[in-house]
């Protein structure tokens, strides 16, 4: 009757292995360490620049513990952080002897102390938050009008563009801040384009009045259209923080939306905060535009003459100006993909782009009217234009798929492919808040945390043993086991343990418990009811298990609702405690009858069962202790 097949037994011990191992890498602690990475596409990580830190260390007389290296960089662990201060120095000054042209990111980091045996099989910590493992953070706020500029001089461009394909005659389309403003010589044109722009541009709110012999139409942005653009702003700004901050070898960022324009950023961990500042800091947006290439143009390029009306001067990475249109053809936010490579023709250095599908629309237009010209890749940074590469366009493209090739190097295609890749600001950023929690305060929040959880687990288990006996003692023990799986699935996970995440799994402890009382007090009732010891474990177990299910189930739901519309300490709180309900019905239920059958089963005439005192009802209502 109460006896497990053995295929359910080895269920329990492939459980107790698996959260065993993943488990035990929270334990062993984390020590300082220098990261090196590759700053630049062309500069690759390999043996050649493992040697060479080792060799640097070596001749400075510091010996690290452990030198790690993956696909992407080199991991240097040591004892102290004193030795890790004085380690990335030297690897800094061997490694970047010039620091305008640096092919190397040298920060400070913290790795697992974790034996190669439990990294081979990949079992990892968790992640902690910025209030257990301090960190940094930042406020950042978005430049929406940028945006909103931004926005206008596309729409200016667009303009331009449908006028010529409609052939409507105007007198000049201009650009006021976040105004477009259209001149006509007769009414019957202006008639014409509100038609088109009420056609083409449903997000234009177009007004009229006469200028002069003429008439001036004033055109802007609607109000939600307006929004919408400062939404798409602020996603596309968050997705590009996340590629920056991979270069500070952040394993878990938290990057969240705080009212409309503003950004928070949590770095848990990072030491190097003038390197994550200065990486955050990077306000560079990307945009495309036509070289001028007419007279006047090389002209204002020589320094012969003005810039023309409409083009503006910028220089390139050698100084040399370059004069482009002011009309922005694309910007990152088309791009999907970007990729070095070489021309299949010519076998000239090549950046292969994949754009969206209005990207792809605009790029097979403007390239079927410009073939043969240049085309100029430029980067803003703190107001700052450059023009990264101005490549020639070599014949009409379409599908989406676009070759950029001419005047670059196979280093300048493997850098520009990198930096379209990572993505651009859709606005520029500023930071207006900066806090640094140190690694003290982390430490005494991790002790206080460990425990609340400790002393929790603890008080429960003497309670249940004092109250249920050996019963209990089987509840206890499967009460660490829920502990046990639950830190293994948040280390596989390789989920973000915050203080509300612990206050979550000393909450799951109580909540993991009561299942376990449940089970032992319907084993109560049936033995008090006069069934036989085994029968009364069967029963117990059996019409216990619906009540524990609906009661699980219910506390899940809620715990989902955090989870999906939460946010920040409540989401962190969320994911414990659903991992925690569904840790505690396998624990509660599957393991600890496991051990009882595996104590009681076996025995054919059993009399009794220690579970505490069992109180029985006497038809003369007095209560009596059961024999």
């Amino acid at each position: 009757m109460n006896r497990y097949p053995v295929w359910k037994y080895a269920i329990i011990v492939i459980a107790l292995l698996v959260g065993l191992v993943y488990a035990l890498p929270n334990f062993f602690g984390e020590a300082p360490a220098v990261q090196v990475s590759s700053a630049k596409s062309s500069v690759k990580i390999d043996a050649t620049t493992e040697t060479r830190i080792v060799q640097a260390l070596a001749s400075a007389g510091i010996k690290p513990d452990v030198v790690a290296r993956d696909a992407n960089s080199v991991k240097v662990r040591f004892e102290t952080t004193d030795t890790q201060l004085k380690a990335k120095d030297v690897i800094q000054h061997a490694l970047v002897p010039d620091p305008n042209d640096a092919g190397y990111v040298v920060a400070l980091n913290l790795l697992s102390r974790s034996p190669s045996w439990l990294t081979a099989l990949r079992a990892a910590p968790m992640y902690l938050g910025l209030d257990l493992r301090g960190g940094v953070h930042f406020m950042l706020q978005v430049d929406m009008q940028a945006a909103l500029t931004k926005k206008a001089e596309a729409f200016s461009g667009d303009l331009r563009t449908t006028f010529r394909e409609k052939n409507i005659r105007h007198s000049g389309i201009t650009r006021n801040a976040q105004t477009i403003e259209v001149l006509f010589r007769d009414s019957a044109t202006l008639g014409q384009a509100k038609a088109v722009i009420a056609e083409s541009f449903p997000d234009l709110l177009v007004a009229d009045q006469p200028e002069g012999t003429g008439y001036k139409l004033t055109a802007t942005i609607r109000p939600e259209a307006a929004r919408k653009v400062q939404e798409q702003a602020l996603k596309q700004n968050m997705v590009t923080l996340h590629n920056r901050i991979n270069e500070l070898g952040v394993a878990e960022p938290v990057i969240q939306q705080q009212g409309l324009d503003r950004i928070v950023v949590q770095l848990p961990g990072v030491q190097d905060t003038a390197r994550a500042k200065e990486i955050l800091g990077r306000t560079a947006t990307l945009e495309v535009r036509m070289v001028d290439e007419s007279a006047e143009g090389r002209a204002a390029e020589l320094g012969t003459g003005p810039v023309p009306f409409g083009d503006e001067r910028y220089a390139d990475r050698e100084g040399h100006a370059v004069i482009v249109k002011k009309q922005v053809i694309l910007t990152g936010e088309n791009l999907s993909d970007a990729q070095p490579g070489f021309d299949s023709q010519t076998q000239e250095p090549a950046v292969h782009l994949t754009l969206d599908s209005k990207g792809a629309r605009i790029f097979r237009d403007t390239t079927r009217e410009n073939v043969g010209k240049r085309m100029a890749i430029l980067l803003f940074e703190k107001g700052k234009g450059e023009v990264v590469t101005a490549p020639v366009i070599r014949s009409e493209i379409g599908g989406g798929r676009v070759q950029i090739s001419g005047r670059m190097t196979t280093v300048e295609a493997n850098d520009v492919a990198l930096l379209l890749r990572a993505g651009s600001l859709a606005a520029p950023m500023e930071i207006i808040e900066e806090m640094t929690i140190g690694p003290t305060l982390g430490a005494e929040n991790i002790a206080k945390g460990f425990h609340s959880v400790a002393w929790g687990f603890a008080g429960i288990c003497v309670f249940m043993v004092l109250y249920y006996h050996l019963f209990g003692l089987f509840s206890a023990i499967a009460l660490g086991v829920n502990l046990l799986l639950l830190v293994a699935v948040l280390s596989m996970l390789q989920a973000t343990l915050t203080l509300p995440g612990m206050a979550a799994m000393a909450l799951a402890l109580g909540m993991a418990i009561d299942s376990n009382v449940l089970i032992n007090e319907r084993v109560r009732e049936e033995l008090r009811g006069g069934v036989s010891p085994q029968a009364a474990i069967h029963a117990g177990y059996d019409r216990a298990w619906a009540t524990i299910l609906d009661s699980n189930v219910t506390t899940l739901i809620a715990g989902l609702a955090l989870l999906i519309f939460g946010s920040g300490p409540v989401r962190g709180f969320a994911v414990v405690h659903c991992i925690g309900i569904l840790t505690s019905m396998f624990s509660a239920v599957f393991f600890s009858r496991g051990l009882v059958n595996w104590w009681y089963g076996r025995q054919k005439k059993l009399k009794s069962v220690s579970i505490g005192t069992v109180w029985r009802h006497t038809a003369e209502g007095a209560i009596t202790k059961a024999q």
